[in-house]
């Protein structure tokens, strides 16, 4: 029987990346995303990949749309949680609204996504859950507060949650990519851009591609002793 994957953010960049690579490797998927219509519509009929539209920072929103999702494709088997904000600025200047956009996006939306289709990956004895963190969740970045610490907590949620189900078939993972090349990445400053990449031991930025192949071998029929585990996708530019 095909398994079903949902991917958040599921249109653009590194998330448009990981829904067509599901597809391909036989999933039937549904691809997530929250504002851009026009994008969605695009991504639909260059793909053929079903979009349902909510916000992955509000709790009941996540509720119904998965709730949507199961009723129009079926249960979900692989959650991929990719959706993600930047509200970049030094925290002494970062207001009270920009640190609440990217913890509930970036983090709190974690929660909300897996609570509605944890029970039944359990019930059914299997799940495979990733969740996309950062190298910035890891090293920290300058102006970046906010993101670093949504993304710092993705890994404590992934282990922590990857503890309680792994007797269930379900494994919890997370991926945390470099410099990837995608739009967001290629709107930063040319000169800025080049001294990103010097940093970066293979000398190149990523490309989503590579993220969506890492996420492939993790929900893959071979991955199921790995689990709580953190990928590092970054060229080498942070290794510990």
């Amino acid at each position: 029987m095909t398994k079903t994957a949902l991917v958040t953010g599921g249109t653009r960049g590194i998330g448009k990346a990981i829904s067509i690579a599901l597809r391909d490797a036989g999933f039937t998927v549904a691809a997530n995303y929250a504002g851009n219509d026009d994008a969605a519509r695009a991504f639909t009929d260059e793909t053929g990949i079903a979009t349902f539209k909510w916000s992955v920072a509000d709790a009941g929103a996540c509720a119904d749309g998965i709730a949507q999702v199961v009723s129009k494709i079926g249960p979900v088997d692989v959650l991929i949680n990719n959706a993600g904000i930047t509200r970049d600025g030094f925290m002494h200047k970062m207001s009270v609204e920009n640190w609440n956009d990217v913890i509930n996006t970036d983090l709190n939306s974690l929660f909300y996504m897996s609570k509605p289709v944890i029970e039944s990956m359990r019930e059914r004895g299997f799940g495979r859950i990733v969740n996309i963190s950062s190298i910035n969740g890891q090293a920290g970045q300058l102006g970046q507060a906010n993101y670093s610490a949504a993304k710092a907590g993705v890994h404590g949620f992934t282990k922590a949650l990857a503890q309680e189900v792994a007797r269930k078939g379900v494994t919890v993972n997370t991926i945390a990519p470099g410099y990837i090349n995608t739009d967001m990445v290629a709107a930063v400053p040319e000169k800025v851009l080049e001294s990103i990449v010097a940093k970066i031991p293979v000398g190149r930025l990523g490309e989503a591609e590579e993220i969506a192949q890492t996420v492939l071998f993790l929900v893959g029929p071979h991955s199921g002793f790995i689990t709580g585990s953190c990928l590092s996708v970054n060229g080498g530019q942070h290794m510990f």
